[in-house]
């Protein structure tokens, strides 16, 4: 007797889960955030930039990370639909406002960069995907990335590896070089994170 398979009908994500996704993964991005700037590192994509911006210039970090991420906006709407914008600028004011309140309900007296490194990159892989996952971003090097996976089917993780590395190398010229590769190493664990958790076709986009 042969059975027929039955195709799993396609769910969309309910208006609270795609919230709770977005509030969660931003809340484990700012975290990751607040560790580096604890110990004076920095990410890539535009978080990358307003960390550089904000140590050469000593501006607010959120402040920063909000106007930075202007410009992709359009990108956005454009390449990646109305839908997967506006949850992304959602995720970015959150993120800055995060990061710009954070600091005053916590106080972290001793951290090594190495730890803040490994631990923030996994808290940014894992709040990126927690996004990916439910159609939203926190914009730059990650609309980038994830335009690139689904139209061309390369792994988000490796082009944001790329991109990442490439702003980080910048920082050279900011801070000292250990910190560069301190915050080298943090890009590396976020990359390989999400290129073994976020592969093409692996999940359905809700």
């Amino acid at each position: 007797m042969t059975q027929t398979a039955t195709a799993m009908p396609r769910l969309r994500h309910s208006r609270f889960e795609d919230a709770q996704a977005i509030f969660t993964g931003t809340l484990f991005v700012s975290l990751a955030l607040i560790l580096f700037n604890q110990v004076g590192l920095l990410t890539g994509g535009a978080a990358g930039i307003a960390f550089l911006l904000h140590y050469a210039t000593g501006l607010s970090f959120g402040k920063l990370f909000f106007v930075v991420n202007l410009p992709f906006y359009w990108f956005a709407w454009v390449r990646m639909g109305r839908e997967f914008t506006f949850k992304t600028f959602i995720a970015i004011t959150l993120l800055s406002a995060m990061t710009e309140w954070s600091p005053a309900l916590f106080a972290i007296d001793r951290l090594h960069p190495a730890y803040a490194a490994v631990l923030g990159g996994l808290l940014l892989g894992a709040g990126c995907l927690f996004l990916a996952r439910h159609r939203g971003s926190l914009g730059g090097a990650t609309i980038v990335s994830l335009y690139m996976q689904e139209k061309h089917g390369w792994r988000a993780g490796k082009v944001q590896m790329c991109i990442d590395c490439s702003i980080v190398a910048v920082a050279f010229l900011v801070i000292e070089p250990q910190r560069v590769l301190y915050s080298v190493l943090a890009a590396v664990v976020m990359s390989v994170f999400l290129a073994v958790n976020h592969k093409p076709g692996r999940y359905v986009t809700m």
